[in-house]
């Protein structure tokens, strides 16, 4: 570490996936950081039933975890997705590419079983972590962070000097600054839940479907997913709206729970023999959108992840995003003496970044319950994998950029990618086909609007 930057003592609130990453990048450069989790030690109990138990760990979450040397003990609780497996009504499947390339994969993770990863490295590298020790709220005159411990009526605090701010999206830490300082913020909830699900492992402890994939039911106004998990079975996640004629209000009684599967997921209702149960007994969950006008106060507090920008799940980057906030603040700090001035400037460059990808997980969501079954999209799937394969260096996928280039920042993948799609929609007004394509109209496309994009963006 550089003698510039002196060794600090850090605070971390929340030590979810964000939390334990980042103490263990901070404490890698040599500073003394302390944990706190409202929750007990989840390797010692087991998780929530019904809270999201496992995600999708894209290249920018790689990027962050090999930035923190944990990619090998990571690697064991992989499963690879190289595309999606969409069911239709009557149990026909059809596979989608995500890429083309054999690194175009993504993975899925249980969340439980990576924390405990995180949590173990994190006390390796020196990490001080403080269980069932619940942050209550912050004093930005007195300068201190409140706690309530779970065994002791005694009000614990810290000091308010470089804290970092994980403890999710309905954040404590964020609500003190809305309140103290009157940080602008908006929750811009979803009218749409979700609820968790099981689809168990065959007797022997095999997958019963298709293991490596995303497999998603597309039903229009709400959809159902399952990802893989290393035990054999699937997490299965509804998604519904929490109102109306089918929504989770009206799903009430066991009979009315087994009517709608049958009839909207028969293939999977067949594999799911503790369904009406579950379904009672899990929460419905909430999803939203959080935007803040300013993470930070001074070097003093920064929120990061979800407490800052929390985002729809629907482009499988909440994670991914956080893991990303998490490496480029270890790289803005490192060697700084003015931590000031280099949250600032961290702060600035990744806003644009936390708006656009929260914006393309909310166009996510239409896409995957709904326009994935339509033929022109399908064509313009397999379009632009063909304009990738003719112009690699201009024309790469929307959901490549995000998914399998971290060096593309979000925004540019935004901006790029919506000038793709006017590419695609001009190609495709007259072609039903990828082989009526006109290619010469193509090169001059690509060259004449995502060059100058290109260009700028390398010359940055």
């Amino acid at each position: 570490m550089s003698n510039s930057a002196p060794n600090r003592a850090i605070s971390i609130i929340g030590a979810g996936l964000a939390g334990s990453l980042l103490a263990i990048l901070m404490a890698r450069r040599g500073h003394r950081v302390r944990l706190y989790e409202r929750r007990p030690d989840l390797r010692l109990v087991e998780q929530d039933a019904g809270r999201s138990i496992n995600m999708a760990l894209a290249a920018r979450g790689i990027a962050a975890l090999e930035a923190a040397g944990m990619m090998e003990q990571v690697r064991p609780l992989l499963i690879p997705m190289p595309g999606r497996m969409l069911h239709d009504e009557h149990g026909q499947l059809s596979f989608m590419p995500y890429g083309q390339r054999p690194h175009e994969v993504i993975y899925s993770v249980s969340r439980p079983g990576l924390n405990k990863v995180l949590l173990s490295a994190a006390e390796a590298a020196g990490v001080q972590i403080e269980f069932e020790r619940a942050a209550t709220g912050a004093d930005f005159q007195e300068q201190r962070v409140t706690f309530q411990s779970a065994h002791s009526e005694r009000i614990e605090e810290c000091p308010l000097e470089t804290v970092f701010a994980t403890d999710g999206a309905g954040s404590v830490l964020r609500h003190a600054m809305v309140e103290q300082l009157k940080l602008e913020c908006t929750e811009d909830l979803l009218e749409h839940g979700y609820k968790e699900l099981t689809l168990p492992p065959l007797p022997g402890g095999g997958h019963r479907i298709h293991t490596n994939a995303l497999h998603i039911w597309p039903r229009g106004g709400f959809m159902l997913i399952a990802l893989p998990n290393i035990d054999g079975s699937f997490t299965v996640t509804l998604f519904l709206p929490h109102q109306g004629e089918t929504s989770f209000a009206t799903l009430n009684t066991a009979e009315r729970i087994d009517a709608f599967f049958r009839r909207h997921f028969p293939d999977a209702h067949a594999l799911m023999p503790q369904l009406t149960e579950e379904f009672m007994e899990h929460p419905v969950g909430i999803m939203g959108t959080v935007r803040c006008a300013r993470w930070a106060h001074q070097d003093r507090l920064l929120l990061l992840g979800d407490a800052a920008h929390a985002i729809t799940p629907f482009h499988g980057q909440g994670m991914n995003c956080a893991f990303e906030d998490c490496r480029e603040l270890d790289e803005a700090l490192a060697g700084q003496s003015d931590w000031v001035s280099a949250i600032a400037d961290f702060e600035q460059a990744r806003r644009p970044n936390a708006n656009a990808i929260a914006d393309m997980a909310l166009e996510n969501y239409l896409e995957m319950r709904d326009t994935v079954r339509d033929p022109k999209f399908q064509l313009h799937k397999a379009l632009s994998l063909e304009l990738e394969r003719r112009f690699p260096q201009r024309f790469v996928p929307r959901y490549s950029m995000v998914s399998f280039h971290p060096e593309i920042p979000y925004a540019v993948a935004m901006q790029r990618g919506r000038m793709q799609q006017q590419i695609l929609d001009e190609l495709t007004a007259q072609a039903s086909t990828v082989d009526a394509v006109d290619y010469a109209l193509a090169a001059l496309l690509v060259e004449e609007r995502l060059s100058p994009i290109v260009n700028a963006e390398d010359s940055h």
